[in-house]
């Protein structure tokens, strides 16, 4: 099947590829770009942990044709801090333990990134209706909602 050459930026850098235009963004991101901290699990949308940020809103990377991502602001988990300077969320999941296995964290990162952009004060209700299609196995989710309220407040601060 023929190839096609896109351009996709991520992270804030154009990235020049050639692919089958049946390819998801998840697979680029990882077997293309080298981006391994989306991770690929259900390839159906179901479980969270490809979420990326498209354009200002968290989605399923398996779900988006890598072709269909042209011309989007794409960040990923890699593209979250600033060098080594942690963003305020990855220092919340670490500060309260939302962190086991880490399989899930990066898309419940992104998710929660989502929500914190959209509204930086939220809810406990709001921040579990953000994670909702997130999947973990591991932490009760407990911690997790716990660490997106704290990051909203470190959030705050900074503002």
């Amino acid at each position: 099947m023929k190839r096609e050459e896109i351009v996709l930026k991520v992270n804030g850098t154009d990235y020049t590829v050639s692919i089958e235009p049946w390819r998801t963004l998840v697979e680029v991101l990882r077997e293309n770009l080298g981006l391994t901290g989306t991770k690929k699990s259900c390839s159906e949308g179901e479980c969270g942990a490809c979420t990326v940020i498209m354009d200002g809103r968290p989605v399923a990377s398996c779900l988006v044709l890598a072709m269909d991502a042209q011309g989007k602001e794409i960040l990923t988990i890699e593209g979250l801090s600033e060098g080594e300077k942690l963003h305020p969320i990855q220092e919340a999941f670490l500060k309260h333990g939302a962190i086991q296995c880490g399989f899930c964290t990066p898309g419940m990162v992104m998710a929660a990134k989502g929500l914190l952009d959209e509204n930086p004060k939220p809810t406990v209700a709001e921040a579990r209706k953000a994670i909702s299609g997130n999947l973990c196995r591991c932490t009760g989710y407990q911690h997790i909602v716990d660490s997106i309220m704290a990051a909203s407040k470190m959030m705050d601060k900074k503002s």
